[in-house]
């Protein structure tokens, strides 16, 4: 696997630089199934607000939808309201439909570590509390050791100077969230937090991962 735009995009997207790294891995349990077209397939990733992450994955060759949702957590349909509150135990998190033939699970990973900080926790920048932690949620046995794999060679690699607490653990229930939330940045692009947060991210997304987008 591959970490070159890794490299160069970490000096942006967290404020480490290298030393000591491990990955946090769940016990294995097995994920809720779903069942996908021929060429399709699902991630799902945590790596705070997911208005930021959805905007990043939207613009990901092969990447055919990207919904915002809750998962992780011990409450049935959360509301945004319920895991704001940061005791429903859910993460603010995307569902990716991506053609595997035209991107791999892989590169979904080098993007996902490369633009949000793997290292700070339950926390990205201003955003604050468990609902907004880094963790990979796999759908299958393959998933599971792609991400464990990929974080064994950030680890490496030495990229950071803080350890790395991105969670890897089975796909439960993802609620989608509500309306207002999907598409958000494309919908309100001229709205503070998308101006100030998303669109600096997209623009570094677009120098450093440009072979990789539509």
């Amino acid at each position: 696997m591959r970490i070159v735009h890794l490299f160069f995009s970490v000096f942006f997207f967290s404020a480490c630089t290298a030393k000591e790294l491990k990955f946090v891995s769940e016990p294995y349990q097995e994920p809720i199934p779903i069942v996908m077209e021929q060429n399709k397939a699902i991630a799902t990733f945590a790596g705070g607000c997911f208005w930021c992450t959805e905007a990043v994955f939207l613009e990901v060759k092969g990447v055919e939808k990207v919904v915002s949702g809750y998962i992780g957590g011990k409450t049935a349909n959360p509301t945004y309201k319920d895991i704001s509150s940061g005791t429903t135990g859910h993460a603010e998190a995307i569902q990716i439909t991506y053609n595997p033939s035209e991107i791999a699970y892989e590169d979904l990973l080098e993007i996902f570590f490369g633009t949000h900080d793997p290292t700070t926790l339950n926390r990205q920048g201003a955003d604050v509390g468990t609902q907004y932690r880094s963790e990979i949620f796999y759908h299958s046995i393959a998933q599971k050791e792609s991400a464990e794999k990929y974080i064994q060679l950030l680890e490496k690699e030495k990229l950071y100077d803080r350890v790395i607490v991105t969670k890897v653990s089975s796909a439960t229930q993802f609620y989608l969230a509500e309306d207002y939330h999907q598409n958000y940045y494309n919908l309100n692009s001229s709205q503070g937090y998308c101006r100030m947060v998303i669109a600096p991210k997209l623009e570094k997304l677009r120098k450093y991962y440009k072979t990789k987008l539509k």
